[in-house]
């Protein structure tokens, strides 16, 4: 077999992370994704504390491994007439511009339709292509303000605080790769293109459906909880051990509850009609009754022995690591979730890394197998020459400034 996505092509418009995320998903399925950026780059290629690293930050590299770059100036008219080439030769069109700037470059749906009719084009915006905000200028961390989600974290009282990393973006991404495999299931079995708008706002609404669901369906609004589960368990709360570890615990079904009393040598609290259930337990003064006396002993060990030996009875319990030991237990997991890349810096200098594959695993033909990161119009020649553009037209367009490629993809 060949990957699922083997023989699509993608002209990926977008920029900085959600609209690239989704084609990072369809190029670790097998589609030829091709990331048409500005004569100077997508401005993720210097994103972050990495100076060394300007061209090719890592958060660039997290989302565009294997994609092929041309760089293009749109606002030229030949520069125009190419997007419309390769746009002619792809299966998806995806951008992230704000709502109108594709169709004033020419390139908006119904134009890019007229030249594929089974086009899939997939548009993301802060707040989607209608609507009274739809002008709105948006990053991640607007929209995590807008939709809620800054005032759900923390504990009833707290401050508004932002997730640490650009969930907003990341999950967009990872709701529009799904439209779009699911528009091309429908081309496929039915024979229509189709337009998708993706809304940065509404997969927000989507990623809290657990938060947003209760007040559409009983109008009340689930209280801030901290680190404590939402079931209200004291035994799904957060412990300090012995090293100085934390672990959490997911302690929430009545089985699961006597399986660590018995682990931590407390059988007794079984018989305590304090902590007979779930409703028991969670009562304002068994809570800290419970809470304290675990407390108590989870100092009595080492973080990663307890994470062992609850799992291996049943308590579901996880040592609270960073984001370095987690990339490090996932190096040895065997699952192939991280996959080894090479990267060039501007600087000529090549080093070796890895990138986060999709998250799921095939029995053959899965995701990934890229090895490299491409730099601003690497591919400008190869994809104009599949384009049919000869050796004459690609280097008066170099030399008028409409397109752009690093000097070791000038040679012909």
């Amino acid at each position: 077999m060949a990957q699922p996505l083997a023989g699509y092509r993608v002209a990926d418009f977008s920029h900085v992370m959600a609209g690239p995320f989704c084609s990072h998903f369809l190029r670790l399925l097998g589609a030829e994704v091709i990331k048409v950026e500005n004569l100077s780059g997508d401005p993720m290629r210097s994103y972050g504390p990495f100076r060394r690293w300007d061209g090719m930050a890592p958060a660039f590299v997290a989302a565009n491994v294997g994609k092929k770059s041309i760089a293009v100036n749109l606002k030229q008219a030949r520069g125009a007439e190419l997007a419309k080439r390769l746009v002619a030769s792809c299966d998806v069109v995806l951008e992230n511009f704000r709502p109108g700037v594709m169709m004033r470059l020419g390139l908006g749906y119904e134009q890019c339709r007229a030249l594929r009719p089974s086009l899939i084009y997939c548009s993301i915006s802060g707040y989607g292509q209608s609507g009274p905000q739809r002008d709105y200028p948006a990053i991640d961390n607007i929209v995590q303000a807008t939709s809620g989600m800054m005032s759900s974290n923390g504990d009833e009282g707290d401050p508004p605080s932002r997730v640490g990393w650009p969930a907003v973006d990341t999950y967009t991404g990872t709701l529009a790769a799904v439209a779009v495999l699911a528009a091309l299931l429908q081309r496929d079995r039915f024979g229509n293109g189709q337009y998708i708008d993706v809304s940065m706002l509404d997969a927000s609404l989507v990623m809290l459906t657990s938060l947003a669901t209760p007040y559409l369906i009983a109008g009340q609004l689930l209280p801030r909880t901290g680190n404590t589960g939402y079931s209200g368990a004291p035994t799904a709360a957060i412990f300090m051990t012995r090293d100085g570890s934390r672990i959490s615990l997911g302690v929430v079904q009545d089985n699961q509850f006597a399986a660590l009393c018995r682990a931590i040598g407390m059988p007794e609290l079984l018989d305590d009609p304090r902590f007979a259930s779930v409703v028991d337990r969670a009562k304002p003064e068994n809570t800290r009754e419970l809470q304290d006396r675990l407390a108590v002993v989870f100092a009595s060990r080492a973080g990663a022995e307890w994470e062992r030996l609850l799992n291996s009875v049943g308590a579901p319990c996880g040592l609270v690591r960073d984001v370095a030991a987690a990339c490090e237990s996932a190096r040895e997991s065997g699952r192939r979730l991280l996959e080894p890349v090479d990267v060039q810096l501007p600087s000529g200098e090549r080093t070796r890394g890895e990138y986060i594959n999709a998250g799921f695993v095939f029995a053959s033909d899965g995701p990934g197998g890229a090895r490299s990161v491409p730099g601003v119009g690497e591919h400008t020649r190869e994809v104009m020459k599949s384009l049919q553009y000869d050796e004459h037209e690609i280097d008066a367009m170099l030399a008028g400034g409409v397109i752009g490629a690093p000097p070791h993809a000038l040679q012909t």
